[in-house]
């Protein structure tokens, strides 16, 4: 085995309500199982403490809603968990009042994602989100004042009924908040969901605009001096940041192809040539837990060709050379020569890069290479 996992992720899955969209793990309600549930996540650390390397890079508490945890349970996690280089909580903002800042700056959290989806309240109510724009702004200055200084929104585009000007106009008023940190995401909605089934039409619409929509996201961000170091994902460049490196720690872990160790109900880890996801079910991770057992697991072995695919499908959303000694058996050189030809890939040096345009069109660029 190598040297651990550096890199932990923590799933609390509880929320105020669930959003249409949403196809996370999440429970709604249940306030009276936070104190057994964070029994169960510090016993299964303990289980799993010797796949985890001595000093972690990352730390990702991700959800569900984690700033909607009891904050006495919250805090209790906090202090429990190993030192890392880069502390993550995500937020939803309306949770994010003084004391919960003050609460996480006390207690080593250096970064929090504040999941604002959209400024706009029309659309808010499409998804279903209770939080409104002012409770956006309220949570950034929290946590400014509270001394974190890594601050990250999450944005939507695609979003049934939403226009290109709405969406500049979301990216206005993101970047008047001056975010360290900026995650842009197209809307994603299962199949069979009612979401679908309620705006199946419009969402169809949606999927011809979200070309121009990430060219519009790439434009505004970077012409206001944010790296596009990930598909989906900006920092402010470190000139305006102090020096500092704002790309997210925790998932440049899982796009540079990292190992790492994920805790609570349906948390997936991989670790070296497995992965193991456990069982989506809060009854049956307390029971594991009263019984002193993992969580019950599906488990999976990769091989090494499916790793080196998987490496190239994450790598490749990076805005960095991927390294090509250890994916050449799956990379189609022929394929990547033409894609260079016409100017949506580089190859140099043993490494393959996409060219701007070719991160735009992104996953079928991907696709062609994968022989």
């Amino acid at each position: 085995m190598r040297d651990g996992a550096r890199h932990l992720y923590v799933h609390l899955p509880f929320c105020a309500s669930r959003c249409g969209y949403c196809d996370f793990v999440t429970v709604v309600g249940h306030a009276d199982r936070h104190g057994a549930y964070v029994d169960a996540l510090l016993g299964e650390l303990a289980l799993e403490r010797h796949l985890l390397a001595p000093k972690l890079e990352s730390i990702y508490l991700g959800g569900g809603t984690p700033s909607l945890t009891a904050p006495p349970e919250l805090e209790r996690l906090l202090r429990a968990l190993p030192p890392a280089r880069e502390l993550t909580v995500e937020a939803n903002p309306e949770t994010v009042t003084p004391s919960l800042a003050a609460l996480l700056s006390r207690n080593r959290v250096d970064r929090v994602s504040i999941g604002a989806q959209t400024f706009n309240t029309a659309l808010l109510d499409v998804l279903d989100r209770g939080a409104r724009p002012e409770d956006v702004r309220a949570a950034m200055h929290r946590l400014a004042d509270a001394g974190i200084d890594n601050r990250s929104l999450d944005l939507i585009y695609g979003i049934p009924g939403q226009t290109p000007s709405d969406l500049a106009r979301d990216l206005d008023e993101a970047l008047a908040l001056e975010p360290e940190h900026i995650s842009a995401y197209e809307l994603e909605a299962k199949p069979g969901t009612r979401f679908t089934h309620a705006h199946g039409a419009e969402l169809l619409r949606q999927a011809d605009e979200l070309e121009s929509y990430i060219e519009l996201v790439v434009d505004r961000l970077t012409a206001a001096g944010y790296r596009w170091y990930e598909t989906a994902n900006f920092c402010r460049l470190p000139d305006r940041a102090g020096g500092r490196d704002l790309r997210a720690r925790h998932n440049l872990g899982y796009w540079l192809g990292h190992d790492y160790l994920g805790l609570g109900v349906g948390a997936v880890s991989t670790i070296e040539n497995r992965r193991w996801r456990n069982a989506p079910s809060l009854p049956r991770y307390l029971a594991a837990h009263a019984r002193r057992e993992r969580p019950e697991r599906e488990v999976e072995t990769l091989s090494a060709s499916e790793q080196a695919t998987e490496r190239v499908m994450l790598g490749l959303r990076l805005d960095q050379p991927l390294p090509l000694a250890a994916v050449r058996d799956v990379v189609d050189l022929e394929a990547l020569a033409r894609l260079a030809e016409r100017g949506l890939a580089v190859h140099r040096e043993g490494s393959l890069t996409l060219t701007p345009r070719g991160r735009l069109l992104g996953g079928g660029v991907t696709a062609r290479l994968l022989a």
